[in-house]
């Protein structure tokens, strides 16, 4: 916390208490605190690299500038050395104190250097000036909000609410209306009233003069063709280094063992592969199996765990494990969820937890990176029918995509060519390749009440959020403007976030992302569209660089996302108490978001489906939306969150006192 105004107290190291004891399951191993006469900083610590002498705050060898830093830089030791060079003493051997170095020497442009994932305050005493600081694609999560003169920021929306009682607690009309058409807030918007999310790959720095901000990343999409692309066995080559050398670093660059993430796909089995590569042996993988055949693939996860000869670990979901724990998602995830994904991945990452495990790596980020979502292949028949908007032969195509679900969006062919052909005169605009799936969800809509409706008169999201595209998206081509907006929207907002760092912090395990390394990501976004996508072959330079990596099973298996059960978790005899109570008239007009009675009648018929039913993709939204956004309501609005108590803080930088002590 910082103090806007100078008449207000210096921060109180109690309230500072209380904000860590909020994050303590993100970091459960220390807790520290800094406190001046305008600033404060808590930290809670999850001992990953130099567990003997990297405790946070920490600060400069002048003692002037502090840094409360959640993350890992994974270049640290290289940035260490250059530093070292021009004369920058270190006192750790920690990856945060690269950082503060780092910000001396290059001030805002250091963020430009660093490769890894972060959401840090700096805080300058001597220029009473802060810095708050943002992964590329927003791994880590930092909210931000002005209350009373006092500017507060966190990891979490709860440390805020520990830090101030009296900070107001309302969904905000507009955040919500992104998740209902986005599948999540786009920062900085979020779902609470005056509570901000810094934008990832962006500094923001406060000082007396006022605030600025700037990106410290941009995406590196070419613009027109490329004339001179590498050939497609190097590009192959290259990819299979840059993702060797940033699974190696993720691997190798921590103190404490390093697992992964086994979903049976090929994402997570190369990265398993390359990972054991790096580590040699002794390397442990966790999978999720679900008692649902639709959603199970066991048989490819034990096939690849068999290939590596991974100690491997197993967690078995049903929908009523789902109903059970989707209460702490959303307690965790601190927003809607439209999916109940999520719940599956807070099991797992408690297995992992269980295992004795503070580290996985996982493969997010590589359909975003290389192209591997059907969107891509959807978008790319729509524009290939769109030169043709009459021919019959085109739209058949669509038939290609989906296999994967029994209800299949393109199984009828009229009603396929109706949806997917709505706006097809429109194909060279800015969001065509994600109408459909825009469209689709915000039909959820139907479900606001009357009160919510009025108060977003005038908003629209899909206009706010085309707006605002970089000033360079007109000259990419289609292909990267159509994964630009995945990463914009989807991986940032809700992969990993509601499914990724949240429900893996639950637990206080880290999830490192090697697809996410800058020089994965900058090397697959100059690749030409064809080596990502051929024809409609997705991931096509991936799967030729994991060729001798993978089982034949598993390099040739079908396509198939990872999915969950959803309302069809929340129906049948089990159905868990907490949704008669969050989900009662009474508090869905308290709530005030949706319609009670079409609430009632939604749920009804999930109950009256029972565990054999089948439900349509806006019916199955709605009522996870529903539930999700009452939970919402009843853990952060209806009532402050439950209060942890404070942390045990062993140290404490008092500058008030004049006195640096342990606790």
């Amino acid at each position: 916390m910082v103090n806007r105004r100078d008449d207000l107290p210096p921060p109180e190291l109690g309230e500072l208490g209380m904000m860590a004891g909020a994050l303590r399951h993100r970091g459960p191993d220390e807790f520290g605190l800094y406190r001046d006469r305008t600033a404060g900083l808590a930290h809670a610590r999850l001992s990953i690299i130099d567990l003997a002498t990297g405790q946070q705050p920490l600060t400069n060898e002048r003692g002037t500038l502090w840094i409360s830093f959640n993350g890992e830089i994974f270049n640290y030791l290289e940035l260490r050395d250059e530093l070292a060079a021009r004369g920058h003493r270190f006192q750790t051997r920690s990856d945060t104190e690269v950082i503060v170095h780092a910000y001396e020497e290059w001030g805002a442009d250091a963020f430009r250097r660093l490769n890894g994932q972060w959401a840090l305050a700096l805080w300058d005493a001597d220029r009473s000036e802060l810095a708050l600081a943002r992964d590329p694609f927003g791994v880590r999560p930092l909210y931000v909000t002005e209350h009373r003169g006092r500017l507060l920021f966190a990891s979490e929306v709860k440390a805020l609410f520990a830090a101030d009682p009296s900070l107001p607690r309302r969904i905000d009309p507009a955040g919500l209306d992104q998740v209902f058409t986005f599948w999540s807030p786009v920062a900085p918007q979020t779902v609470f009233a005056g509570i901000e999310e810094l934008e990832p790959g962006t500094v923001r720095i406060y000082s007396r003069h006022g605030v600025r901000q700037a990106k410290a990343y941009e995406p590196a999409f070419p613009s027109g063709v490329n004339s001179d692309p590498p050939s497609l066995d190097r590009a192959v080559e290259e990819v299979r280094a840059a993702l060797a050398d940033a699974t190696s670093l993720r691997m190798l660059r921590a103190d404490v063992p390093v697992g992964s993430y086994l979903s049976g796909g090929l994402d997570s089995s190369l990265i398993a592969a390359l990972g054991l590569r790096a580590k040699g042996s002794q390397f442990l993988t966790f999978s999720m199996r679900f008692e649902d055949a639709e959603y199970d693939e066991t048989v490819y996860q034990r096939a690849m765990a068999a290939h590596l000869g991974s100690e491997h670990h197993e967690v078995v979901v049903s929908r009523s494990d789902i109903a059970r724990v989707f209460p702490d998602v959303v307690l965790h995830s601190e927003r809607p969820v439209l999916r109940t994904a999520p719940a599956p991945l807070y099991l797992l990452s408690k297995l992992v937890h269980d295992a004795g495990l503070k580290v996985v790596l996982t493969g997010e980020g590589a359909d975003e990176m290389f192209a591997g979502y059907d969107l891509f292949r959807e978008a790319r028949i729509r524009r290939f029918w769109a030169r043709q908007p009459a021919s019959l032969r085109r739209p058949r195509l669509l038939e290609r995509l989906y296999p994967y679900l029994e209800r299949s969006p393109v199984a009828q062919q009229a009603v396929a060519r109706q949806f997917f052909g709505r706006g097809l005169d429109r194909w060279q605009e800015p969001g065509f390749g994600h109408e459909p799936r825009w469209s689709s969800t915000s039909a959820v809509k139907r479900l606001f009440s009357g009160d919510l409706r009025a108060s977003l008169a005038g908003v629209d999201s899909r206009a706010r959020l085309l707006d605002s595209l970089p000033a360079a998206f007109p000259s990419w081509g289609p292909l990267a403007q159509d994964q630009f907006l995945e990463v914009h929207t989807l991986l940032s907002g809700y992969l990993l976030s509601s499914q990724g760092d949240r429900m893996l912090m639950a637990h206080s395990v880290e999830g490192r992302f090697p697809f996410l390394d800058r020089r994965v990501a900058a090397l697959a976004e100059s690749l030409p569209p064809s080596y990502k996508l051929r024809v409609l072959d997705e991931k096509h330079v991936l799967k030729l660089a994991a060729k001798d990596l993978l089982p034949k099973a598993v390099l040739d298996r079908p396509k198939q996302p990872y999915r969950a059960p959803d309302a069809l978790s929340f129906a049948g005899p089990d159905a868990q108490g907490w949704i008669a109570e969050v989900a009662s008239p009474k508090a869905v007009a308290e709530a005030g978001c949706f319609e009670p009675a079409a609430v009632q009648q939604l749920l009804a018929k999930c109950m009256a489906k029972g565990r054999s039913g089948q439900f349509s993709n806006a019916d199955n939204m709605g009522v996870v939306g529903v539930l999700s956004t009452q939970l919402v309501h009843h853990y952060f609005v209806r009532q402050a969150p439950a209060a942890a108590p404070p942390a045990r803080v062993k140290t404490t930088i008092d500058c008030l006192a004049a006195v640096d002590r342990s606790v």
